[in-house]
């Protein structure tokens, strides 16, 4: 074989890479032309925006501020019979309930800072 026929044989297989990859690029332009396309379908058949009008306004007494309180935790009632068992609608509402003591706690000298800081801990 000669040289010449070296350089036919990778030039024509350096082209067909060329061609299979321009095929590929052509795939993947088509592929996103085509969800972008499809996506504006979906918008089109959502619900319009809500008009200014329409959007929720604060209450006229003003903003709800944050309220800080204390919480402790509500205790499990216990059935009547041992083998009875609680239903949901025999639950209290919440887990919790507002504290005796509003007092926050404070953090005291002496304590360790954080779990796992190596402090002494409550002294």
């Amino acid at each position: 074989m000669s040289t010449a026929t070296f350089v036919e044989a990778a030039t024509s297989s350096e082209v067909l890479n060329v061609f299979a990859a321009f095929v590929g690029g052509l795939f993947i332009a088509g592929a996103l032309v085509g969800a972008v396309v499809f996506g504006m379908r979906v918008r089109d058949r959502e619900l319009p925006r809500p008009l200014p009008e329409e959007q929720p306004h604060l209450p006229v007494t003003g903003a709800i501020h944050e309220i800080r309180e204390m919480r402790e935790p509500d205790e499990m009632p216990v059935a009547a019979e041992e083998r009875e068992r609680l239903m949901p609608y025999q639950l209290h509402h919440s887990g919790s309930r507002t504290g005796k003591d509003q007092h926050r706690r404070r953090w005291l000298p002496g304590s360790s800072g954080s779990f796992g800081s190596g402090g002494l801990g409550h002294v």
